[in-house]
């Protein structure tokens, strides 16, 4: 594969993962999630259109071409086993690790990913329990619904959204209540303004309604 600028790998991906969230990728989503002007990020989708990396639907979706999704799956697997190594093997704390692995992302080899690979066991899904393509231990989280849907009860977190991954405080505040994929907690309450109320590492927190509809659980027996 041709050497590319960081620019042209951050937005092939960022569309993909619009996409993994099952979110009409139009250039508005582009504009929050990069946190860009509308002129600037218009710009480079027509520059990606013209190097034949998307191309732009009557719907105003910005579509992978097939050149481009094979791009953006590999930074999106560079990025996710970027955050395994970090987190597993380093110890950088899981609110830190995304924002961490994005300076790498652009910066692995072929080589490199396969050792990655190697040494971390294949795993199938990133800290933040997104599934990390290509990997043969895929992890189906289909079922799963947002914080700010579930009842009251005994649950487990499955994934935290892209999306999220981008809020440093959101992030700090999950962590702190130990409210990260794979671990189990209570809903107590949902207030009538959509702030959820769960119990984790043995008192109350409360997670704002933006947050609970980024983080999706799944019900555990009691």
């Amino acid at each position: 594969m041709a050497e590319m600028h960081d620019a042209t790998e951050e937005y092939l991906a960022t569309i993909l993962e619009i996409e993994e969230e099952g979110v009409l990728p139009i250039r508005a989503r582009l504009v929050e999630r990069l946190g860009l002007s509308a002129a600037a990020v218009s710009e480079q989708v027509n520059r990606l259109v013209d190097q034949g990396y998307t191309r732009l639907l009557d719907d105003r979706r910005v579509e992978l071409t097939d050149e481009g999704r094979t791009i953006a799956v590999s930074v999106m697997r560079r990025h996710r086993l970027a955050e395994r190594l970090l987190l597993d093997v380093i110890g950088l704390e899981w609110e830190k690790v995304h924002k961490e692995a994005a300076r790498w992302e652009h910066a692995i080899s072929a080589d490199v990913e396969a050792k990655l690979v190697e040494l971390l066991g294949d795993p199938g899904t990133c800290p933040h329990g997104n599934p990390i393509p290509g990997s043969a231990n895929h992890r189906d989280v289909t079922g799963t619904i947002a914080l700010s849907q579930a009842e009251p009860g005994p649950i487990e977190v499955t994934r935290v959204s892209e999306k999220l991954e981008l809020d440093d405080q959101a992030l700090a505040l999950l962590a702190a209540a130990d409210f990260i994929p794979g671990a189990t907690a209570r809903i107590t309450r949902t207030e009538p303004d959509g702030v959820v109320v769960i119990g984790s590492t043995g008192r109350e927190h409360t997670v704002p309604t933006e947050v609970a509809r980024l983080v999706f659980v799944a019900p555990v027996a009691a």
